[in-house]
């Protein structure tokens, strides 16, 4: 790693879980400090820090990884997801991962929503959609 580089996410909580699990075995701190040191190629000052992220909040989940997933969308919903993100100051992905996830925890009904018959060109696939249903109820 070169000096200066941040970790991910996923990797942030994979050394801080083993920070976590070298705690709750009951190695010293400084012990475990050079452990996490020398397993992650860091300095015993930043294993420390994640020691102490250990000691103060535990485990933590570790985030599922992101894969690229792309859809065809209207240009009139994809300039309102633009929007909404920058609204809130988050990532489009963010907010249209969000906004996917509260809709299928919903349970959708099977096939296309009523009012995505129409208007909707064929090309465009039933979870385009769907965002778009999500758009127009607020989400």
């Amino acid at each position: 790693m070169v000096r200066g580089d941040r970790v991910g996410s996923v990797e942030y909580a994979r050394r801080v879980n083993a920070a976590a699990d070298l705690a709750g075995a009951g190695v010293p701190a400084a012990e475990a400090a050079r452990t996490l040191a020398s397993r992650y190629g860091v300095s015993v000052r930043q294993a420390r820090r994640y020691l102490e992220q250990a000691m103060a909040a535990g485990r933590v989940e570790v985030p599922e990884s992101s894969v690229v997933f792309t859809v065809k969308l209207p240009g009139s919903l994809a300039e309102q997801i633009r929007s909404r993100a920058r609204g809130s100051d988050r990532a489009i992905s963010a907010v249209v991962a969000q906004a996917l996830a509260e809709f299928l925890e919903r349970g959708a009904p099977e096939g296309r929503p009523a009012m995505c018959r129409v208007g909707v060109s064929e090309r465009v696939s039933v979870m385009a959609c769907q965002v778009r249903v999500l758009s127009l109820v607020g989400h």
